[in-house]
């Protein structure tokens, strides 16, 4: 069989196990079995005459054949999908695009970003999706989103691998900051010591197979007691409020936090800085996608003159 061969449905199928990362989730998300998304990937793979995936014990990683692969399905399909909505009288939508981002920046910087591009070109439509920086990068790397939000901690490193390497331009770096109850002996200072953290209780994000536990201060010389966890921010926000436990915060929330609440720097120890990386494949932007990135550089630039 040759690769001129592969059917458009095994692309898709493909693109899919590329961006979630396992079989199992592709088969979820596209309402199939996984033996059926096993069969698409093993005829693409008879007619590409190369294995493109590399199945681990924690998912699959893509071969160099896999990427280029991956690389060429991406732009196919858009195409296909194209050409179905010229043919069905859609307008193509060649102003569409598609931002990524990590949880807490839709609290503050992403709704402040869309908010000025719509004052600006309100002909630009952006969709947008949460997730984890593995996950961002997959679906960029699948090409299913256009843009997207990292956050890194120190030792900042690149968020893969892969090739071609994707271009990262830093937004802004930020200070990690402690939530506490109004309430709590450690909020009636304006700043909190680290060794006051030992023994605390804390509320942290729960932890997926792809990311490690948030919310709790980094480098203890102690397991750290997790009393609550919870994904969204506003919820560990509001258990911080109930005095149910405290959290580590970005900065950028300061502005946001419910009352009852009140969010302090930690002295003591090394700072522990967050990065805020807007992330891309290599090549030139489309003008509504230069568009966007602009003005999530300009919304990092205005919110941190507010803090």
């Amino acid at each position: 069989m040759a690769f001129a061969d592969a059917s458009l449905t095994a692309l898709r199928v493909f693109r899919e196990v590329a961006e979630r990362g396992t079989l199992t989730a592709a088969a979820t998300a596209l309402g199939y079995t996984q033996s059926a998304v096993s069969r698409q990937i093993a005829a693409l793979e008879r007619a590409a005459g190369s294995s493109l995936l590399e199945r681990r014990h924690d998912g699959v990683r893509l071969t160099a054949a896999g990427r280029i692969v991956l690389r060429r399905a991406a732009t196919v399909i858009d195409q296909i999908d194209a050409t179905a909505r010229e043919l069905a009288g859609a307008p193509g939508e060649p102003a569409t695009v598609r931002l990524g981002w990590f949880t807490s920046a839709g609290a503050v910087l992403v709704p402040r970003a869309l908010a000025a591009l719509q004052r600006t070109h309100p002909a630009i439509t952006v969709t947008t999706r949460e997730g984890s920086t593995p996950a961002l990068v997959r679906a960029l790397r699948a090409g299913t989103v256009d843009l997207a939000l990292l956050a890194s901690a120190p030792p900042f490193r690149p968020p893969d691998t892969e090739t071609p390497a994707l271009r990262l331009r830093t937004l802004t770096e930020r200070s990690l900051r402690v939530a506490v109850p109004a309430g709590h002996p450690l909020a009636k200072g304006e700043f909190v010591d680290v060794a006051d953290l030992h023994g605390q209780r804390w509320i942290a994000g729960s932890a997926s197979g792809d990311e490690r536990a948030m919310g709790t201060w980094p480098g203890l010389d102690e397991r750290p007691v997790i009393a609550h966890t919870a994904r969204d921010w506003l919820a560990k926000l509001n258990l911080v409020a109930a005095g149910c436990g405290i959290t580590t915060v970005p900065t950028a929330l300061t502005s946001v936090v419910p009352g009852g609440v009140r969010i302090l720097p930690v002295r003591g120890g090394p700072a522990e800085q967050r990065r805020i990386v807007l992330a891309r494949l290599p090549g030139a932007l489309p003008e509504p996608t230069a568009r966007l990135a602009d003005a999530l550089r300009a919304a990092a630039i205005e919110t941190d003159a507010l803090r």
